[in-house]
């Protein structure tokens, strides 16, 4: 798993350096279309992948998109429109068959189907009528890293190619050289913290949810903490009565509009007595865990990803578990 998670900015340099062409016709392809409907096909982290994707799409272009219910299309056997749909396909394996029966119905049915695997001769692959292979590179840790991330870049692709952005454009040509930095950020002072812990929060919002839901994820599966993610807003309803003293969250607060709001409520959990580990830039308040700057905003959620993934490894193995072979899962998961 380390291993992997520090190729992941390589994965990146070789993933844009391929398939400018088919990127540029998709973007142009969607800005002809003009889609009034949505969907992503995703489970797990790679569902986390597309929800940052999606988010880029709602914040910058006024599109809504909705994250396909699989079971709908496998169980249920609705009749969804597929009439000016465009449907985006997240895998790492692309074998799952509850995410290769929708695409191939909304492609049967007249949708523009778009899939984004690391394996670009899965059935998930063969399902879909636009393919973007990731470049992630083999990926035997059960834990996916470089995948993800490598994910989360062709989300960002899809919008820059959209809506013609050079300066997205640039930015992520230059995430090599800030995940690079990212990875060997110092955040050894979360594994003292975290080390005996058995509950966790994990706060983002914005573009910064989606790689929270993925850290919540990372701690259930490789070091046995049960961690649950929330918006900074949401955890203030409900979740907020289980924040007592010493309680331990992680707060993810890179650049944006909604650093400030969780800035304050880093501050407002270490009033209460919670233990707070908060992810920022350096020079933040109250930070402790260093946030890398990318060369945009929006691509800082990548970069805090980069930087948790070694830190969840060695916390995982100061707990005396394994993060490569994490009980109870396999690489590959076939659901119906």
């Amino acid at each position: 798993m380390l291993i992997e998670a520090r190729e992941a900015s390589a994965a990146v340099a070789t993933q844009l350096a391929h398939n400018d062409r088919e990127y540029n016709d998709f973007g142009a392809f969607l800005r002809e279309r003009n889609p009034g409907s949505l969907l992503t096909v995703a489970r797990g982290s790679s569902d986390h992948a597309a929800h940052f994707m999606a988010y880029l799409i709602m914040a910058r272009l006024g599109r809504l998109v909705t994250s396909l219910p699989m079971s709908l299309v496998t169980l249920y056997q609705s009749h969804i429109q597929c009439k000016g749909l465009v449907s985006m396909a997240f895998s790492q394996s692309g074998q799952s068959p509850d995410l290769v029966a929708p695409m191939r119905y909304f492609t049967q049915g007249g949708a523009c189907t778009a899939a984004f695997v690391n394996d670009p001769n899965s059935p998930l692959a063969q399902a879909s009528q636009w393919v973007f292979p990731l470049h992630a590179g083999a990926e035997t840790s059960v834990a996916a890293t470089k995948s993800f991330i490598t994910q989360l870049v062709a989300g960002a692709r899809v919008v820059a190619a959209w809506q013609q952005d050079l300066a997205l454009h640039a930015a992520l040509s230059a995430l090599p050289g800030t995940l690079s930095r990212a990875a060997n950020a110092d955040w050894s002072v979360a594994v003292d913290v975290l080390r005996k812990v058995d509950r966790l929060f994990v706060i983002g919002r914005g573009t910064g949810l989606p790689v929270a839901m993925e850290a919540a994820l990372k701690f259930k599966e490789t070091c046995g903490i049960q961690a649950e993610a929330f918006s900074g807003a949401e955890v203030k309803h409900g979740p907020m009565a289980l924040i007592d003293e010493g309680y331990p969250l992680l707060v993810f607060a890179p650049r944006g509009p909604a650093q400030a709001g969780l800035l304050a409520l880093a501050e407002e959990m270490r009033g209460r007595g919670a233990q707070v580990l908060l992810a920022a830039p350096l020079g933040t308040p109250g930070a402790n865990l260093p946030v890398t700057d990318a060369d945009s905003i929006e691509l800082d959620p990548i970069s805090v990803i980069q930087s948790f993934y070694p830190m969840v490894e060695a916390l995982a193995r100061a707990r005396g578990m394994n993060p490569d072979k994490p009980r109870h899962l396999a690489k590959v998961t076939r659901t119906n």
